[in-house]
């Protein structure tokens, strides 16, 4: 399959063809099928997200003893080693310089 740029914002789980449609943080190449893997990493970050808000009402539970933020933690780990992968060039010095991946 052929590969087409898209412009990606990880804070809003957004995947777009034009670079106008909304604010970005990453432009990658990917085939749909990437894509679709894309997207679900970014449903299962936003099941991650509203799990970690409930949580967030009971203070008894800490950060580090939480399966919800364990896994919030793993899935945004996921994802931008998905667009690491994917990345342009650029893409990739960002998410070198974020240090998320070591």
């Amino acid at each position: 399959m052929e590969k087409m740029t898209y412009y990606v914002s990880v804070q809003s789980r957004t995947i777009m063809l034009h670079q106008g449609d909304a604010a970005y943080e990453l432009e990658i190449e990917a085939t749909p099928d990437e894509i679709r893997e894309l997207q679900e990493l970014f449903e299962d970050k936003e099941d991650f997200e509203l799990d970690t808000f409930s949580r967030a009402h009971y203070l008894a539970t800490e950060y580090h003893h939480d399966r919800s933020n364990d896994g919030y933690d793993m899935v945004l780990k996921d994802i931008y080693q998905k667009l690491y992968a994917l990345g342009t060039d650029e893409t990739k010095r960002h998410i070198e310089s974020m240090n998320i991946l070591q």
